[in-house]
């Protein structure tokens, strides 16, 4: 069985879903690995991107103000919840094949808190990822360094694990900022 990875990213008003709202999200096609081969593609073109309607009125100023997204404008112009989960999950199947899908973020805690309840609240077909086929970043810098958890932030990430591009913010870039790490990580050895 091979596993397909999709590295995602999720911009949100708040701190939890439900109260809070999920205002975009990308995923990022970053790989295969079969048990034996990791390949990580040439490019990262493959991604899925939407901007969401907020399900809520409540917000936090304070994620607004780090991910710059605009709560009225998304009100009229956002793509409904239902529409964007189920859209995502076509487009993740397209990418998997018989493969099984696995989401990548750094940290994962959050990034799949969001998707897995939006899916699993949204989507007719539930998680593509299933319940618990995902792969943390941060712990596998922890790993692959001997450092510990805490000590594994993306701010001390060895320049060996690094991508060049800017974390900005914006899902799609950093969707496709974790995918670099991820091949980088996957493909590196330890400390």
């Amino acid at each position: 069985m091979v596993d397909v990875f999709f590295s995602a990213d999720v911009e949100t008003d708040g701190a939890i879903p439900g109260p809070y709202s999920m205002l975009s999200f990308a995923l990022v096609y970053a790989g295969t690995y079969d048990g034996n081969t990791f390949s990580r593609p040439h490019e990262y073109v493959r991604t899925f991107y939407r901007e969401l309607k907020p399900i809520s009125e409540d917000f936090d100023p304070e994620a607004l103000a780090i991910n710059g997204l605009d709560r009225v404008q998304l009100t009229l112009d956002g793509a409904s919840p239902d529409h964007a989960m189920d859209d995502a999950f076509d487009w993740i199947q397209q990418f998997s094949g018989a493969g099984k899908p696995v989401l990548v973020a750094y940290p994962l805690s959050f990034d799949w808190t969001w998707l897995y309840w939006y899916f699993i609240r949204y989507s007719k077909r539930g998680s593509p990822f299933g319940h618990s086929r995902c792969f943390d970043l941060k712990t596998a810098v922890a790993i692959k360094t001997g450092r510990t958890i805490s000590s594994s932030s993306r701010a001390k990430l060895p320049v060996r694990f690094a991508s060049d591009r800017p974390h900005t913010h914006h899902a799609v870039d950093d969707a496709i900022e974790q995918a670099e790490i991820f091949a980088n990580i996957f493909e590196g050895g330890s400390e």
